[in-house]
C-alpha cells in the first residue's frame, strides 16, 4: 500500500488558493468549520480557541485578554486592539524539546519538517472510554499497523485519539479536578501515552512529532513524566489539547502545526490543522 504524501509546495499552494479564490465554499462538518476547495481537499482545524474557558495546567497562568480600545475613534474610523497574557503550556499548544530535555531545542529552533508532514491517527477512544487513566500501549500501535497493513511511516506525525476532548468544556471532567495549585496535581485523571510505547516509537518507528487530545502526553497520574522525557530527549515535539480528531481518517492526511515562534520558549500556543484529500 502506498503512503500518499503531498509535498509542502502543494500544501501551501492550496492554502493560498483557499484563502483567495471565490470558488472555495465554507461548509460545516459535525458542527465545526472546514473548508473544501475546487480540488476536493478538506482542512480540519484541530485547535481549541483561546478564551477565559481555555484549559491550562493546574499550576500555570491562565489566559487573559485585556481590551486596549474598541470602538469609533475621534477621527471617525473603527479601531480594536487588545493585550493578552498566557502561560506557554495551555490550550492547544506545543511542548518543545527543552521542556523536558536540558539543551533541547526551543520553540523557535524546531525544524519545520517536524511540524509539517504526513500524519496518521491511532484511535483508542473505545478503551479510554472505559478507563480514564488509560495508557496507550505498544500493542495499540501494532494493532493500527495490522489494520492498515503498513508500518508507521518514518517521519510521521502521530495523532492519538482518546476521545477525551469531548470533555474540554467541563474542566473537572477533562482534568479530573477543578482545583488549582500544586496540590491539584495528584488529582489529575486523563489518558496518556505509556513510557514503553514512547520508547518504542523513538527506537523502532522514528516519528517526527506526536499529538494527543488530552492535557498531556503523559497520563494524569504520572509522577515522573517519563513519556515527555523520552520523546523530548529525542527531539520529538508534542502537541497537547487537540480536538476534532474524530473527523480524521486513520491515514492519508497531512498535518501543519505552527506554534507562536517564541524565542527561547519551552512551549507555545499552537494552530494545528489536518489536510485531507
Amino acid at each position: 500500500m502506498v503512503n500518499r504524501f503531498y509535498p509542502l509546495p502543494i500544501l501551501l499552494s492550496f492554502i493560498l488558493v483557499s484563502s483567495c479564490q471565490k470558488q472555495v465554499s465554507k461548509i460545516e462538518v459535525n458542527g465545526n468549520d472546514a473548508y473544501k476547495g475546487i480540488d476536493s481537499m478538506t482542512i480540519v482545524d484541530l485547535s481549541h480557541d483561546y478564551s477565559k474557558e481555555t484549559i491550562y495546567w493546574v499550576t500555570a497562568q491562565e489566559f487573559d485578554l485585556d481590551t486596549v480600545f474598541m470602538g469609533e475613534t475621534e477621527q471617525g474610523y473603527y479601531y480594536a486592539a487588545n493585550n493578552f497574557s498566557t502561560a506557554e503550556h495551555g490550550g492547544t499548544h506545543i511542548d518543545a524539546p527543552i521542556h523536558f530535555a536540558k539543551g533541547g531545542q526551543t520553540v523557535d529552533e524546531i525544524p519545520l519538517y517536524k511540524l509539517i508532514g504526513k500524519g496518521i491517527k491511532v484511535d483508542v477512544s473505545s478503551k479510554a472510554e472505559q478507563d480514564v487513566d488509560y495508557l496507550i500501549s505498544i500493542e495499540d500501535f501494532l494493532d493500527w499497523e495490522e489494520r492498515e497493513q503498513i508500518t508507521i511511516p518514518e517521519g510521521s506525525i502521530v495523532l492519538l485519539q482518546t476521545g477525551h476532548s469531548k470533555y474540554y468544556s467541563q474542566k473537572k471532567a477533562y482534568l479530573g479536578t477543578d482545583q488549582r495549585g500544586n496540590e491539584a496535581i495528584k488529582l489529575l485523571h486523563f489518558p496518556g501515552l505509556s513510557a514503553e510505547a514512547a520508547k518504542w516509537l523513538t527506537e523502532q518507528r522514528h516519528i517526527n512529532a506526536i499529538g494527543i487530545d488530552t492535557p498531556s502526553i503523559d497520563y494524569g497520574q504520572s509522577l515522573n513524566f517519563r513519556s515527555h522525557v523520552i520523546l523530548l530527549s529525542k527531539g520529538i515535539p508534542a502537541f497537547e489539547n487537540l480536538c476534532h480528531l474524530d473527523q480524521l481518517p486513520s491515514n492519508y492526511f497531512n498535518v501543519i502545526a505552527l506554534p507562536m515562534k517564541i524565542k527561547g520558549g519551552s512551549g507555545a500556543p499552537l494552530r494545528i490543522v489536518a489536510i485531507l484529500r
